[in-house]
């Protein structure tokens, strides 16, 4: 094997990484122990090195290009897994420690993991989460993660999906908007009520709303006057708020349900669920702070919310 890098090179990538993840060589320098201009240095030898400009350098403040992230992406994980060997070796591997970067759609995070996450903080407190609420899709490589869990995975081939849990699906509404606009009796009856809409982050598109009748699965269109994007929960304070009826996971609405702020519509049509998966980076070694929070999950949350 040909040796590529020296440990001044390998020094040089560690404070570039600490420059990008504070966007700042000063604090850079301050997390090292050493100056600034030690740490712009270094930088400008990568630069060099690579032939391409890594920050964008202002008074205040450095800012990745778009070649720095891609960069950067790839200067965690080989570090991660340096790391992460270390510990192998040393026997640490019976205490897993170390950062893991996790990604979680609104409502699953709200209603069902962070307790979860912080019970798996107590089990494992060497280890240290790094937690992202979001329902768009995220880059593993570019954005530096190690799990995400999503209803929707993304068509990526190299990616690992595994199935947490299926979510039930239910048809809610305040009971003063069912005063106002009369409850629902068929599925054909959606069509004169207003129905509260969710706007996938990937697609832009509304998502279809999924029945089962006569042992048939089919999904129906609705429409109506208020739709939401970005955050999954918005949908449900506005039929809180007497907004229109809404098609959303029980686990979500179940408290609402309990103290009757929301009434349960369309019962004979339901049945329907959809499922969410931890979704991964495929990897032959799966590092020993990622592979504990993925059984944890797995072994803490139910089959069927």
């Amino acid at each position: 094997m040909t040796r590529q890098f020296d440990a001044l090179m390998l020094g040089s990538i560690e404070l570039f990484c600490l420059s990008a993840e504070a966007e700042s060589f000063t604090a850079a320098a301050l997390q090292a122990g050493l100056t600034p201009a030690a740490v712009s240095r270094a930088v400008a030898r990568l630069e060099a090195r690579l032939g391409v400009q890594l920050f964008v350098r202002s008074t205040r403040r450095v800012r990745l290009t778009d070649a720095g992230r891609s960069y950067l992406a790839h200067c965690r994980l080989g570090l991660n897994q340096l790391a992460e060997a270390e510990r192998e070796v040393s026997g640490q591997q019976r205490a897993p420690a170390g950062k893991v970067r996790i990604s979680l759609p609104t409502p699953v995070a709200h209603h069902l993991l962070l307790p979860t996450l912080a019970r798996f903080r107590r089990a494992y407190p060497d280890v240290t989460l790094e937690i992202q609420l979001s329902n768009r899709n995220i880059d593993f490589t570019a954005d530096g993660f190690d799990l995400a869990i999503r209803g929707r995975a993304p068509p990526d081939s190299g990616l690992v999906v595994r199935k947490l849990f299926d979510a039930e699906l239910t048809v809610v509404a305040a009971p003063d908007y069912l005063q106002r606009a009369g409850i629902p009796r068929t599925l054909e009856d959606l069509a004169e009520h207003d129905c509260l809409q969710f706007v996938l982050p990937s697609s832009g598109q509304t998502v279809p709303w999924q029945f089962r009748r006569d042992g048939c699965d089919l999904e129906l269109h609705t429409r109506g006057g208020l739709q939401c994007s970005d955050d999954f929960l918005g949908p449900a304070t506005l039929a809180r708020a007497g907004g229109g009826l809404l098609q959303t996971y029980r686990f979500i609405v179940a408290a609402d349900l309990e103290r009757g702020a929301l009434q349960e519509v369309l019962g004979e049509y339901g049945g329907r669920s959809r499922p969410f998966s931890l979704v991964y980076p495929s990897a032959r070694h799966v590092a020993s702070r990622v592979r504990a929070l993925i059984d944890f999950l797995v072994a803490q949350l139910p089959a069927q919310v």
